[in-house]
Parts: structure tokens; sequence; C-alpha cells
């Protein structure tokens, strides 16, 4: 059983920077594209940002290219979401996900990844 786990939240202004890591219980993290998903009150969950199994490729959505920055640590069987420049719309609480994967493509489609972690708290102030 896969397990994912979130840390690295938390509340900061805006402007600021924060660090989200996930910790992936698996013995072949290089098989597993990873991801990373957020949910604001009252909306649906959306897409953020997500990285190849090989780390090659990254894909981020728009609202937060350029500020935000994924990342595998494997040695750690870890993967970070570096974020800067933040906004209160960047409010949410953020979710690292995973996907057995046999290519470089990487879905941004919720329903595609498999694993999930108990997410974690991002909080924005103006």
């Amino acid at each position: 059983q896969v397990q994912l786990v979130e840390s690295g939240g938390g509340l900061v202004q805006a402007g600021g920077s924060l660090r989200l890591s996930c910790a992936i219980s698996t013995r072949t993290f290089s098989n597993y594209a990873m991801g990373w998903f957020r949910q604001a009150p009252g909306k649906e969950r959306e897409f953020v940002a997500a990285v190849s199994r090989s780390g090659d490729s990254t894909y981020y959505a728009d609202s937060v290219k350029g500020r935000f920055t994924i990342s595998r640590g494997n040695a750690k069987n870890t993967v970070y979401l570096q974020m800067s420049s933040l906004k209160p719309e960047d409010t949410a609480v953020y979710y690292c996900a995973a996907r057995y994967s046999s290519s470089t493509v990487v879905p941004t489609i919720v329903d595609e990844w498999r694993y999930w972690g108990q997410g974690t708290q991002v909080t924005v102030s103006s």
C-alpha cells in the first residue's frame, strides 16, 4: 500500500514563501510520477504542478507558473513544492498525489491520480 505524507504548510503573508514536502512509502519511487493539487473552500480540487518519474519533465498550472517549483528528492523518496511570491488566492489545502507511470506523460486531471496524501493547509494573508 502506497502512502503519502505531506508537511510544510502554514500561514504566510502575501509575497512570502513556503516549501511543501511529500514523502512516499514505496521502494520503487522512480516508477511514480508525482503531483501537487489544491482545493480551496467551495471549489473543486485543481492541478498545481507535476513531475515525471525521471524528473526530466515538469508541468505547472498557469496560475503558479514562474512562482512555484516542483522537484524530486529521489534519495529520500520525497517530492517538494517550493512556493514563492505567494498570493491570497493560493490559500487552499494542498494535496500530494502519486501515479504509477511507465512513460514521461503526466496527466493533470485529478481522476488520473491513484494515490493521495491527507493534505496540508496553506493560508496566505493579505
